[in-house]
């Protein structure tokens, strides 16, 4: 077994291969090298050149590298919920989504267990895109090694603002990582490209950013950097307005984002994302920040 340097954590430690080799994992996602999911379905919640009109494959993995405070899937990324499977196993599911109807195969969260998803694509291609869904807290040496495998990145961009990236996910270089990998992404793809006849997305990124409560200023500069490094027609961008109060989020824990996301902070960073010149975007209805859009991590389909 050798030491994990997947993520920018580099935390270097050796994990077993089952959650039943340690009573308590180490590292920063506390997982195993055999992946944990907790849903394996097709999900209809994506931007609509995603889910399309019969939803993506989305595999949520368990166990991640930024434990953000406010993660509305807190249960599978900071405390592990989840069934232990083989790559084996993860190939066939693939397949078994494909048979109803996936559009593509969603990889949400997959950076941990890179080695494991890396050998489910061995083997011809799969007959759908590949999706890598993903915090944006990744290296480029790694996605280096999906060059060929994966056809579309779903990365978010979480933070321009380092302090919010320390407090609220642990992770004070997340700007600077999120920024390199965000370019390797687009080096291995270029410019986005849409099926002409589906609509739907064939290749390409599309960067996401969630909107803070009370942060208004991280939005505008992610949104600025993303207009400083691509024209018009290179990539895709999606504002989330999704924002509710979860995970570790209360009145006693992290009260400053206690709340929703009001109408005048949505309007104010809906409004500068129409005026940045990106024509290529997405906004989600204010309907988006209600809790029925969580998915059940009750093992479906693992």
């Amino acid at each position: 077994m050798s030491a994990c340097f997947l993520c920018p954590r580099r935390c270097g430690v050796v994990r077993p291969l089952s959650r039943a080799d340690a009573s308590s994992l180490p590292g920063v996602c506390r997982s195993p090298r055999n992946p944990v999911a907790a849903r394996a379905a097709l999900h209809r919640w994506e931007e609509p050149v995603i889910s399309g009109t019969k939803g993506s494959g989305a595999v949520f993995f368990s166990g991640c590298n930024l434990h953000c405070v406010f993660c509305q899937n807190y249960g599978i990324s900071a405390q592990g919920d989840g069934w232990e499977i083989t790559p084996a196993r993860l190939r066939e599911i693939y397949f078994e989504l494909i048979g109803q109807g996936a559009h593509n195969i969603n990889l949400v969260t997959p950076t941990h267990f890179a080695e494991a998803v890396l050998e489910s694509l061995e083997g011809p291609a799969l007959p759908v895109p590949v999706v890598y869904n993903t915090n944006g807290y990744d290296l480029p040496e790694t996605l280096r090694r999906f060059e060929g495998k994966v056809s579309i990145w779903l990365p978010d961009m979480k933070y321009s603002d380092d302090s919010l990236a320390r407090k609220f996910s642990g992770a004070p270089d997340y700007f600077e990582r999120a920024s390199e990998a965000i370019l390797e992404m687009y080096r291995q793809t270029g410019p986005y490209v849409m099926d002409p006849e589906t609509g739907l997305l064939k290749s390409g990124v599309v960067i996401r950013h969630l909107i803070l409560p009370g942060f208004v200023e991280n939005s505008k500069n992610v949104i600025r950097w993303v207009t400083e490094h691509f024209k018009p027609g290179e990539v895709m961008f999606s504002l989330m307005r999704q924002y509710l109060p979860c995970g570790a989020v209360s009145a006693e824990h992290f009260p400053e984002l206690n709340r929703r996301v009001s109408e005048e902070e949505y309007s104010e960073v809906e409004n500068f994302l129409f005026e940045s010149g990106i024509e290529d975007g997405f906004v989600q209805e204010e309907e988006s920040a209600e809790a029925e859009f969580i998915p059940l991590f009750d093992g479906t389909g693992v």
